[in-house]
């Protein structure tokens, strides 16, 4: 299993799909109220939303960081609000990449973390409120679209293009985490990261429903650097196929490969194996930085792990560089405005 997500909600529809669709339409009802009536909670600076349309990984945390990236040189003080997925606190907290470890607080946030203030927080209202106490003047929110409790300034859903909706249905049928109309009326704009086409249908409805799009791919930073290597790959991500094709576009050879479910937690057996076959074969082990965050902090079998494993580094890069930027802008604009239309709280 390569996410929390059965592997048939990411083929054609079949017969559990469709026998989960009355309890598929119920969730989805209850999804579109969250959406539609929940009172969110306006903040004192402006915010940007990353989301997308399913469970699973898409993309959002690279592009917050291209966010953050952005926000800072256009000169502010920008903050990032995870719910902290993975990670054993409730919070909210601070995260100290220095001080935290990713069982604590999550490995998206402990990279977040290295980019720009991060807070951890269930309640996102009050991760909110201590990012704004620290002293950022935008916020972030690496997720939380669904969950309707702050309102955004700018709300981009990211979608793999490779993947897409996979089979279309909504949780339990299908990896949607709410009927696809409703969540397209709350969104800004659409990012398609990566090729293929099977988010051909929603860019679709997307330029239909006059929302922007954009599009992005995930690149090696160092695009050499392992070059003609002969490795073992594993992931614990939400797609670790998307990382296997990112490496082999790195020059690597990949012997050999191992996928687990996002977010894991290796175990002690995991690890020793993972080392054991790599020497075996005399094999460079190679993970996510996802993966190498989860590892740092420990000792034993994991500090063995992650000092014979190199980390492929990736960014987030537009197919117009100006995009990031403009998104920024946009949300400052709209945050303004509806400051001199009404009050906040």
């Amino acid at each position: 299993m390569v996410s929390e997500a059965p592997p048939f909600w990411w083929n054609d529809a079949d017969w559990r799909a469709k026998g989960l669709a009355p309890v598929a339409w119920a969730y989805g009802s209850i999804a579109r109220r969250i959406m539609d009536r929940r009172q969110r909670l306006r903040l004192p600076v402006p915010v940007i939303c990353v989301g997308n349309f399913t469970v699973g990984g898409a993309g959002k945390t690279p592009t917050a960081m291209a966010l953050a990236k952005a926000a800072v040189a256009k000169g502010r003080k920008p903050g990032i609000l995870s719910r902290g997925y993975g990670g054993s606190m409730d919070g909210p907290v601070l995260v100290d990449p220095h001080h935290h470890r990713a069982k604590d607080v999550g490995d998206e946030p402990m990279l977040l973390a290295t980019h720009a203030p991060t807070v951890i927080s269930r309640d996102r209202r009050r991760g909110a409120e201590m990012l704004i106490a620290s002293g950022v003047d935008m916020i972030i929110m690496d997720d939380g679209f669904q969950s309707a409790q702050i309102e955004n300034d700018y709300a981009l859903l990211v979608i793999d293009a490779g993947r897409g909706l996979g089979n279309g249905h909504v949780i339990p049928a299908g990896p949607v985490r709410a009927p696809v109309i409703d969540q397209l009326r709350h969104a800004t704009a659409l990012l398609t990261v990566g090729s293929g086409a099977a988010a051909s249908d929603m860019v679709r409805r997307a330029s239909r429903a006059g929302k922007p799009i954009h599009q992005a791919r995930i690149v090696p930073r160092d695009p050499g650097r392992f070059s003609s290597q002969r490795v073992f790959a594993y992931a614990g991500i939400g797609d670790p196929h998307r990382f296997f094709r990112s490496l082999e576009e790195a020059g690597a050879e990949i012997v050999r490969k191992r996928s687990f479910g996002d977010h894991h937690p290796f175990t002690d057996e995991e690890m020793r194996d993972l080392i054991a076959d790599a020497d075996k074969d005399d094999l460079q082990l190679v993970a996510t930085e996802k993966d190498v965050t989860r590892l740092k902090g420990h000792h034993g079998l994991a500090e063995e792990l992650l000092a014979k494993t190199d980390a492929l580094l990736i960014d987030m890069v537009f197919d117009q560089p100006s995009i990031p930027t403009s998104i920024v802008e946009k949300a400052i604009a709209t945050f303004k405005d509806k400051r001199l239309s009404a009050p906040f709280g």
